[in-house]
């Protein structure tokens, strides 16, 4: 079995964060010819829900860089990688004290998914979290309340560089954490990090993948310093034109810019389907 993983953000989606009229005929052209396809991503399975819907990819998905897998026919989670509270400690405290907020994204039991955080101190931050719950149904609760047993998936942190950049350089120090940044558009000079275990990655996740299905052959598509694991499991990895340097160089070729549905037309010419 060959199997087709995408990661969404820079690369299956335009920079609108959709996927083209283009690109869905192209992966429903796929699934007509019975080739399978599944997605490898940083965003969580609520934010994919929708999004992902039309294409009904009954496959296992791997969400949070690796945190996570999700298999739509079992309707659960079977593959986790959580941090649990201490080890978020270090990272928490490191916001709280360059000022960033902290936004520790969590799942219980009932896969029911909530997002904890100190009160809000910036106006600009405060919108953006605001977006959780109203697009993505995200329950957003207080830090003070996060349970002594949490499962945490990740903590997402978004604010100035040089704050981010001290909180970098804590994460760093420590064996169980790992942490994947950039540039955020939101402000002049700010970034995004986003921190979780270190044993969690797309590539690790696809491992699991790969044995679960009994794939006999990987290719997959990424954009990112994240998606590095996935090309390593892979046989084949493709990286579009937008691609950080160290995904290009790790890539078996460079395909054109996610939104000009690079990914579409490599898979089109690739598998001979009609344009």
């Amino acid at each position: 079995m060959e199997l087709l993983v995408f990661d969404l953000d820079g690369t299956l989606l335009d920079r609108r964060g959709r996927i083209s009229a283009y690109t869905k005929a192209t992966l429903l052209a796929l699934r007509q010819r019975g080739i399978a396809y599944t997605v490898a991503t940083g965003r969580t399975y609520p934010e994919c829900r929708e999004l992902l819907s039309a294409l009904e990819i009954g496959l296992p998905q791997i969400y949070k860089n690796g945190v996570v897998v999700w298999d739509p026919t079992l309707a659960c989670f079977t593959q986790q990688c959580f941090l649990t509270p201490g080890e978020a400690e270090r990272t928490i405290t490191a916001a709280l004290h360059t000022n960033l907020m902290p936004l520790v994204h969590t799942i219980d039991s009932a896969h029911h998914h909530a997002v904890y955080h100190p009160p809000i101190n910036d106006e600009i931050v405060g919108r953006w979290i605001g977006t959780f719950e109203t697009e993505l149904g995200l329950e957003l609760l207080p830090l003070s309340r996060l349970p002594a047993d949490a499962d945490i998936t990740n903590i997402f942190l978004l604010g100035d560089g040089a704050a981010i950049a001290y909180v970098r350089r804590q994460i760093d120090a420590q064996d169980h954490l790992v942490a994947y940044e950039g540039e955020a558009s939101e402000s002049p000079g700010w970034r995004w990090l986003e921190v979780h275990h270190t044993s969690a990655s797309k590539g690790r996740a696809l491992g699991y993948l790969k044995r679960q299905m009994r794939v006999s052959r990987v290719v997959c598509f990424g954009d990112a310093d994240n998606d590095l694991s996935l090309f390593a499991q892979a046989d084949e990895s493709y990286a579009p034109s937008n691609a950080t340097a160290s995904a290009k160089a790790a890539a078996t070729a460079v395909i054109a810019h996610h939104n000009e549905d690079g990914v579409a037309e490599f898979l089109r010419h690739r598998y001979s389907l009609e344009s």
